[in-house]
């Protein structure tokens, strides 16, 4: 604030310039007398309190420049008849019901085409929709009168198989129905559950797709035994794929990673596939150690063991001799599955064994497969080989008097019974791989925390 003195000599100041600027100014335009009177007023106030900013000029007296334009207006009728002479199409979307036909469908879907009805029911691939199961959602455009310009449905068995999109679509006054495959969208679902009888009825309270349950049994079987070994109150988390087809959920994946309490203690695993790899995918602990075991028992799915590891009186030389190996019989064509993943060490004939594969796999361990009819196709020596997958056929090839698999377990080349060896895990993960399963594993292990209950630890069992 200004003191009295300098206030009242402002003041002073202000009514002189006031005065001088009616005497001198009188007569000159109202414009002129306000900037004149101000422009004094303005150097008297610097005078009596400098540090006060200008005033800004007075522009509103300005002269404004305008320009006016004429715009033509639409012509209304012109728009009404345009939009008369469109066809309307009307667009409805069902789900089938339990107990539907395809006349209750088509009349909830707005359809009233008998030509329509009668294609449907006449055409090898339109005849699908008849056979949709309930839930399955069915799309039809028609026009104003209800008759049927287009039909969508997806077909899907809900499993592996190809999903396509059916088409059925009128062109003039014929119908005509193709399909083509969808393009799914994939997405990750987050689920977890409590046992209170069983798991299949834990998973179905908890919306989990009987597909996946049955993935969980597999991948916690060496662990638990879900016929017995299930208590109330134990629990799950699961993250697995679902893939949607228009919004709706066609398909379920894999199981990508999961854990299981069960009796107090929380078994984990995650789903790793190595990008380009034959070897292909598997589960590993959250330390990148394998879950899979790296032989199988048996390469045969269905057979019995016709000799086993030990001596015996050998059927051609008639002398006793160490049987090196466990021989399965089975037809001739039985498939012949590799007993672990390895790389082919050497595919042909072999003296006694006849038509051999041998597989080298790690840490020393080789596995033999003789007596073979024949090889699978292509099988060359230095291939990749995955666990299960088909080497060849049982045969009777070399010195055999029946069809069979004579299968030999090797550990540093020196044969071992393969139904009482203990059987190690599959190799863990090292190096490049170990850095790409721990960005895998890390990102799974964060989804299956935030399905686990507010301030519950868990104890890791010891495999």
């Amino acid at each position: 604030m200004f003191p009295k003195d300098k206030f009242a000599r402002v003041a002073s100041l202000y009514r002189t310039a006031h005065l001088y600027c009616h005497e001198k100014f009188h007569g000159s335009s109202r414009k002129t007398k306000v900037v004149s009177a101000g422009a004094l007023f303005l150097g008297a106030f610097t005078i009596g309190a400098a540090g006060f900013a200008p005033a800004e000029p007075d522009t509103s007296d300005a002269p404004v420049h305008a320009i006016v334009k004429d715009l033509a207006l639409p012509d209304l009728k012109q728009q009404i008849a345009q939009l008369e002479e469109r066809d309307e199409h009307y667009v409805n979307e069902e789900k089938v019901r339990a107990g539907d036909t395809l006349a209750s469908l088509l009349t909830r879907l707005g359809v009233d085409d008998d030509e329509a009805a009668s294609f449907i029911k006449s055409d090898t691939l339109a005849r699908a929709v008849m056979q949709l199961r309930a839930g399955k959602r069915v799309m039809a455009r028609t026009a104003e009168d209800g008759e049927l310009q287009q039909l969508t449905a997806t077909l899907s068995d809900g499993r592996d198989g190809p999903v396509n999109n059916l088409v059925i679509e009128r062109t003039g006054d014929k119908f005509k129905a193709t399909t083509a495959p969808a393009v799914l969208e994939r997405r990750i679902e987050m689920r977890s559950g409590q046992i209170r009888s069983s798991l299949f009825a834990a998973t179905d309270n908890a919306q989990i797709p009987d597909s996946i349950a049955t993935q969980i049994v597999d991948m916690f079987a060496t662990n638990i035994n879900f016929a017995s070994d299930l208590r109330r109150g134990d629990r799950f988390n699961v993250v697995y794929e679902t893939f949607y087809n228009n919004g709706e959920p066609v398909r379920t994946g894999r199981v990508l990673a999961g854990e299981f309490t069960n009796a107090g203690n929380t078994y984990q695993a995650v789903w790793f596939d190595e990008p380009g790899s034959k070897i292909g995918g598997g589960y590993y602990s959250f330390d990148g150690k394998s879950l899979k075991k790296a032989f199988l028992k048996s390469p045969l799915a269905f057979t019995r063991i016709s000799s086993g590891f030990s001596m015996r009186v050998h059927p051609i030389l008639g002398i006793w001799k160490q049987h090196t190996g466990v021989d399965f019989a089975a037809p001739t064509g039985t498939p012949i599955h590799a007993s672990g993943d390895g790389v082919v060490d050497f595919v042909g004939k072999q003296n006694g064994y006849g038509n051999i594969v041998v597989i080298k796999h790690w840490s020393g361990y080789s596995t033999a497969y003789g007596h073979m009819s024949r090889f699978a196709s292509g099988l060359r020596k230095g291939d990749k080989i995955s666990q299960g997958e088909v080497i060849g056929y049982v045969g009777m090839t070399g010195w055999a008097t029946g069809p069979h698999l004579h299968y030999e377990f090797r550990i540093n080349n020196v044969p071992r019974n393969p139904l009482s060896v203990d059987v190690p895990n599959a190799q863990p993960l090292g190096g490049n791989q170990l850095a790409r399963f721990r960005a895998v594993s890390t990102d799974m292990n964060r989804r299956l925390s935030l399905l686990r209950p507010v301030g519950d630890g868990v104890t890791l069992a010891s495999r």
